[in-house]
């Protein structure tokens, strides 16, 4: 088994570290803020992943797993090391790679012999190359000529089925350029190559790109459908129909073709952009993505003047929102719709009160503009109770099956805002209720 370095624990470094410890090898997980660590060994998770908890707490408890802020020791003493920090947008859409070309200072700083350096962030097409040479310069200073090579390893994790994903992924891609570092790379992963997992061996830059393609093609086909479903509301067609029908077909296929307010999250909106950036770099134009960052934008206004639009004047209104979250069982709210929707109906005098099983602590402060407009709820009837409108932005299971005989009783506004398209259009209109959905 290998003896594994995973350099930031925030969401993927500490979901990759957790379930490589349950493989079997012996992971320590790296991070500069002491709290976090502190927080780490006694079993408390900085973000909310289900199933994530008990794993740590075991794979801690077996001494398979570690965390420390002391990067030397973790450096010297292990043979891989992953690179899992984050790389945030910059002003101009491009990934900022200040702190992966940081992390790879401090592993050239602390070598002591061959290391296989793994860039398991997301990182545009020649990050693997900038970070060899920051490992050679380092190196160089140091009058030292270690072997070592890097590796681009990307992670396809969805928020919420992260722990699924990783121990079920749909391929394993693996950019190195040698057999040493493939063959290691391969015993990190054995548990998965064994049952036969697809490996896509390749150089790095194929890697790198692998992943901002494929989550850019996502993107596209969730927008693509956002725009059928406004389409399908002027001409009087369900989206939800045509959808099912075009997943049907075994060249598209169903996934990610629900309409809805929008994408958000930690990936999509960032990495459209940052692919967009790349090709500006190289003098390419990818004038597809570009359309399909603009357009998500504009689709989350859209909702606005869809409930601007149903209810009219919104001043003095208070509206329940239920879900702020950018997907159900995460608690992000990274480009979530309701960072956009929420606040434009805000300027317009609205009111809301708000339920999001595990959004509350983060939209704290990402609505601190707002504040003053927004009463926290702790359930979801507390914040139906005497509003003017529903508003679903999240699909959470426990708001697909309301008791609509209760929410009558606290709520006598039948303005009903579905925009995950989670409630039968009809059964809602039958029991009276003025429903709106996203393209049905």
């Amino acid at each position: 088994m290998s003896k594994i370095a995973v350099i930031g624990t925030g969401y993927v470094g500490l979901v990759s570290g957790a379930i490589l410890s349950d493989f079997g090898h012996t992971v320590t997980c790296v991070d500069v803020d002491q709290v976090k660590i502190d927080n780490l060994k006694k079993g408390i998770i900085p973000i909310y992943e289900p199933g994530l908890d008990t794993i740590v707490e075991k794979n801690y408890y077996y001494k398979r797993l570690n965390f420390t802020t002391n990067i030397k020791e973790a450096v010297e003493k292990n043979d891989v090391i992953f690179i899992a920090v984050g790389t945030p947008p910059a002003d101009d859409g491009s990934a900022d790679l200040k702190y992966v070309l940081e992390v790879a200072n401090s592993i050239a700083k602390y070598m002591n012999g061959y290391k296989v350096i793994v860039d398991k962030s997301t990182v545009p097409v020649g990050t693997g190359q900038r970070v060899k040479s920051v490992v050679e310069n380092t190196l160089c200073e140091r009058g030292l000529d270690y072997n070592f090579d890097v590796v681009s390893n990307p992670e396809f994790l969805r928020e919420g089925s992260a722990v699924r994903d990783f121990t079920h992924p749909d391929r394993i891609v693996i950019g190195a350029e040698s057999d040493e570092a493939l063959k290691i790379m391969k015993e990190v992963y054995r548990v998965l190559y064994i049952n036969e997992t697809p490996f896509i061996e390749t150089n790095i830059e194929t890697a790198e790109m692998i992943k901002y393609a494929a989550n850019a093609f996502l993107a596209m086909k969730i927008t693509f459908i956002n725009e059928v479903a406004n389409v399908c509301e002027k001409v009087g067609a369900d989206v939800q129909k045509v959808s099912k029908a075009m997943g049907q077909d075994g060249r598209i296929s169903p996934k990610f073709l629900h309409a809805g307010p929008g994408y958000g999250g930690s990936c999509f909106p960032k990495d459209t952009k940052a692919l967009a950036r790349i090709a500006q770099d190289y003098g390419e134009e990818v004038s597809l993505i570009e359309a399909t960052v603009e357009a998500n934008e504009k689709q989350k206004k859209k909702m606005v003047q869809k409930i601007t639009g149903a209810i009219g004047n919104v001043e003095s209104k208070t509206l329940a929102i239920l879900g702020v979250t950018f997907k159900p069982n995460t608690d992000d709210m990274r480009d979530a719709p309701s960072l956009v929707i929420l606040p434009e109906l805000a300027k317009l005098g609205a009111k809301f009160k708000v339920y999001d099983p595990e959004g509350k602590k983060e939209g704290i402060w990402r609505f601190e503009n707002i504040k003053d407009s927004i009463t926290w709820c702790e359930n979801t009837y507390d914040a139906i109770e005497n509003t003017d409108a529903t508003v679903i932005l999240t699909e959470w299971n426990e708001f697909r099956t309301l008791d609509l005989d209760k929410y009558e009783e606290v709520n006598g506004s039948k303005y009903f805002f579905d925009l995950r398209n989670i409630y039968n259009k009809q059964q809602m209109l039958e029991r009276g209720f003025n429903y709106y959905g996203v393209g049905v």
